[in-house]
């Protein structure tokens, strides 16, 4: 599956879902020192379905997005040549911005609790998040030389802890 195969399932299946869908937008971020996203920015006139209890539905939108991809891209990988899938979770559905605010939300507070750590030159604990958040603080993180992140704890109280290692 091509990139433009793939940006035609993804907006035909953001029409079929969004009510009164504006303008979808196509932007790819990353690089060499961040995974590579690819985003589909929204712009939709009643965004309250999808972003009510903290994007609940917009999470759930993103899910079936990545499993549709799957469903469509892993009968086509040659078994035999052992082709490795491509990551799905670098695909992200944006409605309104609501998606960039919340990265950028905890990008700040994780570059709090990063200097904190630095400062007190001990471990610092983030409150419980959701897996996609906690992946978002450690590629926040990764590029830091002084600092390694590990995920505790179990189910809903699983959190990310910034732990400083010095100066490599």
């Amino acid at each position: 599956m091509d990139k433009k195969e793939l940006e035609n399932l993804i907006v035909g299946l953001i029409n079929k879902s969004v009510e009164t869908v504006g303008e979808v937008s196509v932007v790819e971020e990353g690089g060499e020192d961040r995974p590579r996203t690819t985003w589909f920015s929204v712009e939709a006139k009643y965004p309250h379905v999808y972003l009510d209890r903290n994007g609940e539905a917009l999470f759930a939108l993103n899910y079936i997005a990545r499993k549709l991809i799957e469903t469509k891209v892993y009968p086509l990988l040659n078994k035999e040549e052992n082709q490795t899938p491509p990551r799905f979770n670098d695909i992200l559905i944006d409605i309104n911005g609501f998606q960039k605010n919340k990265i950028e939300n905890i990008h700040t507070t994780v570059h709090m609790m990063a200097e904190r750590a630095r400062h007190f030159k001990s471990n610092v604990e983030i409150d419980p998040m959701s897996a996609f958040d906690r992946r978002i603080v450690h590629e926040f993180l990764s590029s830091a030389t002084d600092l390694e992140t590990e995920s505790e704890g179990t189910g809903p109280y699983r959190r990310v802890v910034i732990k400083y290692v010095g100066e490599n």
